[in-house]
């Protein structure tokens, strides 16, 4: 393969004005994002002092998404789908705008946590509908394109939205990181508006939540797909144990433990870089099962290490190995799922990314509470490579070449 195959294929960027648009409106709103929940956790801190209210801000982002993410699926699957991405914008957008009149009128804790919960309610049903523009937008050979771009502008948003928000709030306090959260907002109401009508395929009586579970069930591909994410992200997950890990081996450093995070993202954007290497396999589903199988054991190999560079080093390889799965699962889901149940099978899809980490990070805290970080990581690293391996065995589908 030469070189410019292995870099990232921006061709759906040059071909399709209206995928253009959105992804920049996708990359600014998530860097927005990003600015917002440091704001979010930053405000909350300062009116409170307290863990359990900053947690709780994480579970307010959640909750609306893990509760109602089916049935806004099942809606997504009735409605025109821009028109119906277009008014959860908007809604979240009005959100925005409440958070930052809040932040410099202090606001209180509760209010701020009201707010967010809010907000999550529209990413419940605009989450699923963005899912399902990449087959209305692209052709089929550059879907696995269209999916790395949009997981490199998480990525990116992912590194630079916290740092900007801290130097915000810095400058213009919470209200601030809000404003500009506002105004990207306002960026993809705009690059939403100019998307081509979107009507629904469903057929009459397939468009309800229980007619998307029977589908889900019954699609083997999907439904091994969404599996093995979950075995990866519930059984492997680090990231609640990074600092038992840090004290555990690594003298309590706290630039070690800040380095374990940004270990992954670099890994991430590495593999994203390069991600012509496997979204123009034919086989996403091989490379899928692939990437879980390296991501349980590099961080496996990650609980033994005595070094902290190899430490880093391994969770390089784990964060570039989570995104070859994230984004050859994601073409799994694209390629086997008939337009009628798009809007399901994104739902589902978000579900298990929100879920599955949560869960995943939960499990490693009580193992490690019960016994140490490292019994943590390396039970979690070899149950993920054996769940993995046995949903791979138990689901051909995902071994074939060109699986739709």
């Amino acid at each position: 393969m030469g070189v410019s195959r292995a870099l990232l294929d921006v061709a759906p960027l040059r071909t399709s004005a209206d995928f253009r648009r959105l992804w920049i409106g996708g990359l600014l709103s998530g860097l927005g994002g990003q600015m917002a929940l440091v704001a979010v956790l930053y405000q909350v801190w300062e009116s409170t002092r307290s863990t359990i209210w900053t947690g709780a801000a994480g579970l307010a982002q959640a909750l609306p998404i893990i509760v109602l993410g089916l049935f806004a699926g099942a809606l997504v699957d009735r409605v025109d789908r821009r028109r119906f991405y277009l008014a959860t914008k908007a809604g979240q957008a009005v959100c925005a705008v409440l958070l930052t009149v809040q932040a410099f009128t202090g606001g209180s804790a509760p209010l701020v946590l009201a707010l967010v919960a809010a907000q999550s309610l529209f990413v419940a049903g605009g989450g699923p509908a963005s899912r399902t523009f990449l087959s209305r937008l692209l052709p089929a050979e550059q879907l696995g394109a269209g999916l790395a771009l949009n997981r490199i502008a998480f990525q990116a948003a992912m590194l630079v939205g916290p740092a900007l928000g801290g130097m915000v709030i810095g400058w213009a306090g919470a209200g601030g990181c809000f404003l500009i959260h506002t105004v990207t907002f306002g960026v993809a109401l705009w690059t939403a508006i100019r998307l081509p009508p979107m009507p629904a395929a469903s057929a009459p009586g397939r468009t309800g939540v229980l007619a998307g579970l029977r589908f889900l069930g019954a699609n083997r591909p999907v439904r091994g797909a969404l599996l093995t994410d979950l075995a990866a992200t519930v059984l492997a997950m680090p990231i609640s144990l990074f600092p038992a890990v840090n004290a555990e081996r690594f003298g309590d450093d706290p630039r070690t433990l800040g380095l374990f995070l940004t270990a992954i993202a670099v890994g991430g954007v590495l593999a994203s870089a390069l991600s012509g290497t496997f979204t123009r396999s034919p086989r996403p589903g091989a490379m899928m099962v692939a990437g879980s199988l390296t991501w349980g054991v590099a961080l496996a190999l990650f609980g033994l290490v005595a070094s902290p560079w190899a430490g880093l080093a391994l969770l390089a390889v784990a964060g570039a190995a989570d995104t070859v799965a994230v984004v050859a699962r994601s073409t799994v889901v694209q390629r086997n799922t008939p337009d009628a149940f798009l809007g399901r099978a994104a739902a589902a899809e978000q579900i298990v990314g929100q879920a599955g980490p949560d869960v995943g990070n939960m499990r490693g805290g009580l193992v490690a509470a019960g016994s140490s970080a490292t019994i943590a990581l390396v039970s979690g690293g070899l149950l993920c490579v054996a769940a993995v391996a046995a949903i791979a065995a138990r689901t051909p589908e995902l071994r074939r070449p060109d699986i739709r």
